[in-house]
């Protein structure tokens, strides 16, 4: 059980779990999506972001790129670019493919793209390769504090 789940599970947050073969070493979202024969507009992917030493945590539908000055602007910063990828596991604490939004080693800032509120239910790493976790968005926003913004394009 990865930290994520174990922290939905305490939270008492309704939600479900998706398993699937991960072969890929790269787009693991739209790789979950069609290994989970979802459409990716409910398949989400985790991005950190920084500028300075202010990093967020961006969470966008694996169909869509990051909209860089948005990000910027929802999160207050001046700029942003992409953390490296040694950087974001050591920050989380999950390897790049299966970085999830939830229980990562230290809580950060959350932006979520307003496409997730015309969606039921969101999928996002579960913390591991292979697995996601799908929620209501509005529990996504509740449990993580998360600022809803125009994100991805």
């Amino acid at each position: 059980m990865t930290p994520a789940v174990r922290y939905l599970r305490h939270t008492g947050t309704q939600f479900t779990t998706h398993l699937y073969e991960c072969e890929v070493t790269d787009d693991f979202g739209l790789h979950a999506a069609a290994q989970l024969g979802l459409p990716a507009e409910q398949v989400y992917k985790t991005l950190l972001l920084h500028h300075d030493k202010q990093v967020v945590t961006a969470v966008i539908p694996v169909n869509c790129m990051l909209n860089l000055k948005e990000v910027a602007k929802a999160a207050g910063l001046k700029k942003v670019e992409m953390l490296k990828p040694a950087d974001a596991e050591r920050l989380t604490g999950y390897k790049v493919g299966g970085i999830s939004p939830f229980a990562q080693k230290k809580q950060l800032p959350t932006l979520l793209d307003t496409r997730a509120l015309q969606q039921p239910a969101i999928l996002v790493s579960g913390g591991k390769r292979g697995l996601s976790v799908g929620l209501a968005p509005q529990d996504f926003i509740q449990l993580l504090n998360a600022t809803v913004a125009p994100i991805g394009e």
